[in-house]
């Protein structure tokens, strides 16, 4: 009985002959449910962050770097898991994560007004680079030294946010259902990602995801 990508035969047939499934027939199971889980909670990650911003239409202590670079992150990030091919279940998140940074990043734009010269050309510069990239028709060479750059992208984003905070006292208008969210489908997603064999370099993200743990966030 396959379902989803997943394969209950191996749990049913254990259960109709009245054993309990073994280790290794619940743990893909368990893998591929937590990551459709993870992928639906997606959907909403960024949520609570938009809505304060919106709610006090402020983007009082959050840096627009920051932000800018988780999208860069993302979109990296999406385009390998395209381009190998890795079940949805594995990676669907980043999708939604992409979409959500972008609608951030927009809003903060906004917030930001006059937006200056040099936040435009980086914008228009994603615009131009992304739909590549998305589409995998970068050099493969190329393409592996991006995504193991990525790591290092999602790094240094943290670093300007929490210097932020440290110079301001405060965490101003950052979200810390947002950032509890990320961390706690960060450590899922190292679970998942073993389960599902997916390239090292995606078990790794999935640890670096999670460091992001700014203290003293306000809800």
């Amino acid at each position: 009985m396959d379902f989803l990508g997943i394969d209950f035969s191996c749990a049913f047939g254990s259960l109709r002959s009245g054993q309990i499934p073994h280790k290794d027939c619940l743990l893909p199971i368990i893998s591929k449910l937590l990551g459709y889980c993870i992928v639906a909670a997606s959907t909403t990650v960024k949520v609570p962050q938009i809505l304060k911003i919106l709610k006090h239409k402020s983007i009082r202590g959050l840096s627009t770097v920051a932000f800018e670079l988780e999208v860069v992150g993302y979109t990296i990030a999406l385009a390998y898991c395209l381009h190998k091919e890795l079940p949805f279940s594995a990676y669907g998140e980043l999708l939604f994560l992409l979409i959500q940074a972008i609608i951030l990043v927009a809003i903060i734009y906004y917030y930001s007004q006059p937006v200056g010269i040099k936040t435009w050309i980086r914008a228009l510069l994603y615009c131009a680079v992304a739909p590549t990239v998305l589409a995998g028709q970068v050099d493969p060479v190329l393409f592996e030294a991006l995504y193991a750059s990525q790591h290092a992208i999602f790094f240094f984003a943290r670093v300007p946010q929490i210097w932020a905070n440290f110079r301001n006292k405060s965490t101003g208008e950052l979200s810390f259902l947002t950032c509890l969210m990320n961390f706690g489908g960060s450590m899922v997603r190292v679970f998942t990602s073993i389960q599902e064999k997916a390239p090292t370099s995606e078990l790794q993200l999935g640890v670096v995801g999670s460091k992001h743990k700014p203290n003293q966030i306000s809800s």
